[in-house]
């Protein structure tokens, strides 16, 4: 059986890193592209044109930037789960459990309303870093969480 994993001193956030960096590697990637093809581009096209493929090239970099700032953060006060779309903020009392299992992309955290989400900021992918993480989260929700009264 594993050694227990102690609870992180607070505030803490767990980020993937590779979930990270790729992400922001093809923004600029894609950016400078699109500019070069909006300085480059053959005759036929026209100023509106190029203007399009910059934003174009802007847009994809939004999307993976909501891509990469996935994180998960613990505070005092409670947990932060920012995933791509939607930031989640919950109390410790709120904060039940959280699991991660072989083959999950990322853990899912379950809560005292009934609803469970994943924590896209601790990749699955990342196999050690991912259980570390989670673990030193569990110990957290153990040590803050109602879960820990029982």
């Amino acid at each position: 059986m594993p050694e227990p994993v102690p609870a992180p001193s607070l505030p803490v956030t767990w980020r993937p890193s590779r979930g990270r960096i790729v992400p922001y590697v093809f923004a600029v990637v894609v950016v400078v592209g699109a500019v070069l093809m909006a300085l480059f581009i053959a005759e036929p096209f026209m100023i509106a044109d190029r203007i399009a493929f910059v934003a174009f090239g802007l847009a994809v970099a939004w999307v993976l930037h909501l891509l990469g700032r996935v994180r998960v953060q613990a505070d005092d006060e409670g947990l932060t789960i920012v995933n791509v779309l939607r930031t989640h903020r919950y109390t410790w009392p709120e904060v039940i459990d959280v699991t991660l299992l072989v083959g999950d992309p990322w853990p899912r955290i379950d809560f005292s309303d009934g609803r469970t989400i994943g924590a896209m900021g601790i990749q699955g992918s990342e196999k050690a870093r991912a259980r570390r993480a989670t673990a030193e989260l569990a110990a957290l929700i153990r040590e803050r969480g109602e879960a820990g009264e029982e």
